[in-house]
């Protein structure tokens, strides 16, 4: 099932560190198959605030996301992200194609209930 690293960060300080973060993310990510859906950009506001860039990135299953997070190559860099930016960060499993709303109630389909 595709699985996604989640991240929601504020107060993101582009300095050198975080430049050589971005530099070096794409290589962790490649041996986990792991590849960006969501990378900051311009967003729309429809409900609430949201003043947080939103990072979402895709992976085969929540084994190859949790492979990456604790991966050496990419601990190595994490601390050039946590050092200069806040927020929060999960890893999540996807839904299936025939997902509908109302799954959660009952478990099926990927449904939590």
């Amino acid at each position: 099932m595709t699985s996604y690293a989640v991240a929601r960060l504020r107060d993101v300080r582009t300095g050198a560190e975080i430049k050589a973060y971005l530099a070096s993310i794409d290589d962790t990510l490649a041996p986990f198959e792991g590849q960006f859906v969501i990378h900051g950009g311009e967003r729309t506001v429809l409900e609430g605030e949201w003043t947080e860039d939103l990072i979402v990135i895709a992976f085969p299953d929540l084994a190859h996301a949790r492979g990456w997070y604790e991966s050496p190559a990419y601990q190595r860099i994490l601390a050039f992200r946590t050092a200069n930016s806040s927020g929060d960060v999960i890893l999540i499993e996807g839904v299936p194609p025939d997902h509908q709303a109302t799954d959660v109630l009952t478990g099926g389909a990927g449904g939590q209930a």
